[in-house]
């Protein structure tokens, strides 16, 4: 084997604008589909998420409106530090994940499910459609963001970094979840970030818009 045939390719083939659109699409439907099953298994997951849903069960507030709501401030964090393309297309998957969550209560409906595959299935939907959304250089907002960021600049891993956030919101659900319910979605939680922790490592998989 020559040295020419062990050389890594370096070269860096940007995604296509169609690309990136059937990325976001298809991103915050799968991501969609997870919370709406969290939602009706009374589950939490993390990050800006997480706080909508645990919002949304203290206070009766549709989902969809909270999680609007509270990554209003992260996109000042966005705009500085990741610019505005970058912003402008998480902007648009917030807005995406708000809606399409929205609509899949009219799509789908559960005539039974399982706490336990809820945790599972619906935290692996959820990572599996962060996955897309960061390979095209898109968050969801909130850690999202940050997470991004602190991989991009420090080579911190962003599903470790969200796991360590994450948990933290989980601890903060102890007065709204009963304690079967919690440490589901702790289990939950820690399918979606092992799923990025494992699929997304800096220098493994370079998505450039």
């Amino acid at each position: 084997m020559t040295a020419d045939s062990e050389a890594v390719d370096t070269t860096v083939e940007r995604h296509k604008h169609y690309e990136d659109v059937l990325a976001i699409l298809t991103g915050t439907l799968i991501v969609s589909l997870g919370v709406v099953i969290y939602s009706k298994a009374v589950l939490l997951t993390g990050s800006t998420a997480g706080l909508a849903l645990l919002l949304q069960y203290a206070t009766g507030t549709s989902f969809w409106l909270m999680f609007s709501l509270v990554n209003l401030p992260f996109y000042i964090l966005a705009v500085k530090r990741l610019g505005w393309l970058f912003t402008l297309r998480t902007f648009l998957a917030v807005s995406l994940v708000s809606l399409f969550s929205r609509l899949t209560t009219q799509w789908v409906e559960f005539a039974r499910l399982d706490p336990v595959y809820a945790a599972v299935v619906g935290g692996g939907l959820m990572g599996m459609g962060l996955l897309v959304l960061f390979r095209h250089r898109t968050g969801l907002g909130g850690i999202n963001i940050l997470a991004i960021y602190l991989q991009e600049k420090s080579g911190i891993r962003a599903g470790y970094f969200q796991l360590a956030v994450d948990l933290a919101i989980l601890a903060a659900a102890y007065f709204v979840l009963p304690p079967a319910n919690l440490m589901l979605s702790v289990l939950g939680a820690t399918v979606v970030n092992m799923m990025l922790a494992i699929n997304h490592r800096p220098g493994r998989y370079v998505g450039v818009t």
